[in-house]
């Protein structure tokens, strides 16, 4: 089955165009453009990822996300004329998964999505794979994470910070570290591992204030305590 992307865009030259190049990938896609439409086409049916705008007439993008992360972990790729440091810091706060901004080439888009798209595909053909810890399952199969049995929403970018983090617990890694190990770059805006690990860090600790899963070492970076792995 192909993949199904909504493009959330109003204008229609982009929305066009990204569609075109997609569709040239084997990916399907359907435009909306507005947010209350996207809203719209998604209560009718299943997308496996979302490409979304942030300025738009009525409900912004910012609004947008955070309706859509009450119920959902598809990945959101954010394209946006806006390059301001504390736009691309909320848009990952309320849950995107990439900001890429305009102008922008399409192949590179494209390049984001195939990516993402690939790591929110269940792996075939491996052996299944979890981690425990406290009352959470981190599920390698169905990405995703369960609290006594009941599934947590998490983004996938969420998800692989966690995973590496917990496969290398008892280990510090440095923001760069994490960086060059989830995103697949040597370079870029590492500011956005915070976000995510503070992300990350609500859903799962009891006092995020005073994490005992993640820990800061404070001049190094981020450790998960092994002791706390079942």
């Amino acid at each position: 089955m192909k993949a199904q992307v909504l493009i959330i865009e109003d204008e229609q030259e982009i929305a066009e165009l990204v569609g075109l190049y997609l569709r040239k990938e084997g990916v399907e896609t359907i435009w909306a453009d507005s947010a209350e439409k996207g809203l719209a086409y998604i209560s009718e049916g299943l997308f496996d990822l979302i490409v979304l705008d942030i300025n738009l007439p009525g409900m912004d993008g910012f609004e947008f996300l955070q309706k859509f992360r009450r119920d959902s972990n598809i990945p959101v790729i954010i394209v946006s004329a806006r390059e301001a440091d504390e736009d691309i810091i909320m848009g990952l706060g309320v849950g995107a998964d990439e900001f890429v901004t305009k102008p922008f080439a399409p192949r590179v888009l494209c390049a984001r999505v195939r990516a993402l798209l690939r790591r929110s595909t269940i792996f075939s053909g491996e052996d299944r794979k979890s981690f425990s810890f406290g009352p959470y399952e981190l599920d390698y199969d169905g990405y995703n994470i369960k609290k006594s049995g009941e599934l947590i929403p998490i983004a996938v970018r969420e998800f692989e910070i966690l995973r590496f983090l917990v496969e290398h617990a008892g280990v510090v890694f440095s923001l760069n570290d994490i960086y060059e190990e989830v995103w697949g770059q040597e370079f870029g805006d590492i500011s956005a591992v915070s976000v995510y690990v503070q992300r990350i860090r609500k859903k799962i600790e009891e006092d995020y204030h005073k994490p005992v899963y993640i820990k800061t070492i404070h001049g190094k970076g981020y450790l998960f305590d092994r002791e706390l792995l079942t």
